[in-house]
């Protein structure tokens, strides 16, 4: 008997901050458009609540990671991500998701596709958007990824297993070059909307970093106050747009919000300040080498993207930059560790460089499977009418 769905074996997966659906490879289609409209389907895109699919609605949790085998030597899996667009039928398959990162671990350790050791198991990734090697260090015990520990991270309620997430030769993820315009600093000029500094910074994830006080802002607003601020989003996606041509992303500012919507990301950074997270916790300066907000899809991140983090941690080592303008006295002196004060509390990165070379940049993440299953479509999603 013949059914009127299509069915995918997929996990739903979190890492760090973030969430999505996992697949293997061999279960989708190749690339194209065919395994761009099941995954949007599966997610419930384009629509702003997902309401029949099982995205989460916000950039955070309408994400897609493809997880195989790897031919590479210095790999064992291969790792495809997508940021699929909430509102529009579209996934961006330029960069990577650095919090996402973390889950690839757990889930190549459940489902089989590494050696397993206890108690941890080195999973050695190669993603396919970035071409970049990343380590993640799982912790295992009967033969599965560890489900409960002790160590928390902001953003995320409890606690969990202390995954290590080891980013080798980041920069140049999306552009090939940590800094797109070969330039620390450049200047975007809105005209009537104003002069605006910018830093352009790409390793892992490619960000432009602008000065909160030159958005009329302290840095310490929560996302849920700049997203009340719609003109400020406005002025944010502009100076993001402009600064895509520069790093060379899209051939004109124009057409940034359609063709490259996920890159490059977009924040803004302030020196040490207190301030009180969501959870109404009072975050002292002190614990901070300076304050961050990032945004992504024209929205702002609730916590702080991973890769975006491997960014902060790289535009804190250059000298001239955003970052670097507002940097403890610490953390310039230093030139190994960063916490950043992001939304919810302080984040840590640790740097490896070797003169102007970044060598490798680390974070820990906590990473679990939320559910293993079979994601149902509707025959007539699909062009043919049949899963391929």
């Amino acid at each position: 008997m013949e059914h009127d769905f299509e069915a995918y074996a997929c996990s739903i997966v979190r890492g760090g901050t973030s969430k999505g659906l996992f697949f293997k490879a061999n279960e989708l289609p190749e690339p194209g458009e065919t395994r761009d409209r099941i995954i949007l389907r599966l997610l419930g895109s384009p629509d702003v609540r997902q309401i029949d699919g099982l995205g989460g609605a916000n950039s955070l949790t309408s994400k897609v990671a493809i997880v195989g085998p790897c031919a590479r030597p210095d790999a064992d899996v291969d790792y495809t991500f997508g940021q699929v667009s909430v509102d529009k039928p579209k996934i961006d398959w330029q960069g990577n998701c650095g919090n996402l990162t973390s889950a690839v671990g757990v889930f190549a350790v459940n489902q089989n596709l590494v050696g397993v050791e206890e108690p941890e198991t080195i999973v050695r990734i190669f993603n396919t958007n970035t071409f970049k090697i990343i380590h993640v260090r799982v912790p295992v015990r009967n033969g599965k990824a560890e489900a409960t520990g002790n160590f928390s991270i902001h953003g995320v309620p409890g606690s969990g297993p202390r995954i290590e997430v080891q980013f080798f030769d980041p920069a140049g993820g999306v552009t090939g070059k940590l800094l797109p315009t070969g330039k620390a600093k450049d200047l975007v000029d809105l005209g009537e909307r104003g002069k605006f500094t910018i830093s352009i910074v790409d390793a892992v994830t490619p960000v432009v970093y602008m000065r909160a006080e030159e958005l009329g802002l302290t840095g310490t607003e929560l996302p849920t106050e700049v997203e009340a601020m719609p003109k400020v989003l406005a002025l944010m996606e502009a100076v993001r747009s402009k600064a895509a041509e520069l790093s060379g992303i899209v051939e004109k500012a124009e057409e940034a919000t359609e063709k490259s919507p996920a890159y490059p990301k977009i924040g803004f950074v302030t020196s040490p300040k207190d301030y009180t997270n969501p959870d109404g916790k009072k975050i002292p300066a002190s614990g901070v080498d300076l304050v961050a907000r990032l945004g992504s899809m024209q929205k702002m991140h609730r916590a702080y993207m991973i890769g975006g983090a491997v960014s902060t941690g790289a535009a804190s080592l250059i000298p001239g930059t955003v970052v670097w303008d507002a940097l403890s006295d610490r953390a310039k002196a230093d030139g190994r560790t960063l916490v950043i004060g992001h939304p919810y509390g302080p984040m840590e990165v640790g740097m490896e460089s070797e003169g102007e070379d970044i060598r490798k940049v680390t974070v820990f993440r906590t990473a679990r499977v939320l559910m293993d299953g079979v994601a149902y479509l509707p025959s007539d999603a699909l062009p043919d009418g049949k899963k391929e």
